[in-house]
C-alpha cells in the first residue's frame, strides 16, 4: 500500500472551520458562503437547535480545490477584462469606466492638462 499523503490524513470532508482555515477567512464567512450557494457542502447530523451552526456542514475537498480553481480563474479573466479595449464602455465594464494611463496623443486638440 503507498504511503498516505498529508491530504488523505484529512479526510474525505472537511469542517466550515478547516475550510475557513485554509481559505484564511472567518467561520462565519465560510458559513456565509455555503448560504449562499457559492461554495457547496453537504450538512450532517442532527442540530441541538435550529441555528444551522457552522459545525453541522462539510465541504468536500475536491469541491473546496475547485472553488479555489474557479476564484484564480475569476480573478485571471476579471484582470484581462480591465486591460482589453472594451473595458472603458461603462454599458460593458458594469457602469464603471476603466481608464489606463493616458499618451499625449490620445488628448483631445486644445486639452493640454
Amino acid at each position: 500500500m503507498p504511503p498516505a499523503s498529508p491530504d488523505d490524513a484529512l479526510g474525505r470532508f472537511v469542517t466550515l472551520g478547516d475550510t475557513a482555515e485554509i481559505l484564511k477567512i472567518s467561520v462565519d464567512e465560510a458559513l456565509a458562503l455555503v448560504r449562499s450557494g457559492e461554495l457547496a457542502a453537504i450538512r450532517v447530523g442532527r442540530a441541538a437547535d435550529s441555528s444551522g451552526g457552522a459545525s453541522m456542514w462539510r465541504v468536500e475537498r475536491a469541491v473546496l480545490e475547485a472553488y479555489i480553481e474557479a476564484k484564480y480563474e475569476e480573478t485571471r479573466r476579471m484582470g484581462l477584462w480591465n486591460q482589453a479595449a472594451f473595458a472603458n464602455i461603462p454599458e460593458l465594464s458594469g457602469g464603471t469606466i476603466v481608464r489606463g494611463p493616458r499618451s499625449p496623443d490620445d488628448q483631445p486638440p486644445g486639452d493640454e492638462s
